[in-house]
């Protein structure tokens, strides 16, 4: 596979989670899974993180849409509940900058 069919299976996989998540099944996650949770009943948090899936999405949706302060905060919250999370693509450039190096 290569890293355009990787991503084009990313984003489809991504937007499948985000219809997952329906008005009324959002309102039964717990405010700590939010990043930000919301001021009330009424509404709901932005950012939910109650699973590795979720996690990755907040992660996307950050990246696109938030400011550097909310996307800070986001990555933060997301790699305290879940440090595996970005680890493998941490690995990935690892050792592609150690094959490269070893190259020259």
């Amino acid at each position: 596979m290569n890293a355009l069919e990787y991503l084009c299976c990313e984003l489809a996989a991504r937007e499948k989670i985000a219809k997952e998540l329906t008005i009324a099944a959002r309102k039964h996650i717990a405010p700590k899974n939010f990043v930000f949770p919301g001021r009330g009943k009424a509404e709901s948090g932005s950012y939910p993180i109650e699973d590795p899936r979720h996690a990755r999405n907040a992660l996307a949706r950050v990246a696109q849409h938030g400011t550097p302060a909310e996307q800070a905060k986001v990555r933060a919250k997301v790699h305290a509940k879940y440090p595996s999370i970005g680890e493998e693509k941490a690995a990935a450039v690892r050792a592609l900058v150690r094959q490269v190096l070893a190259r020259h």
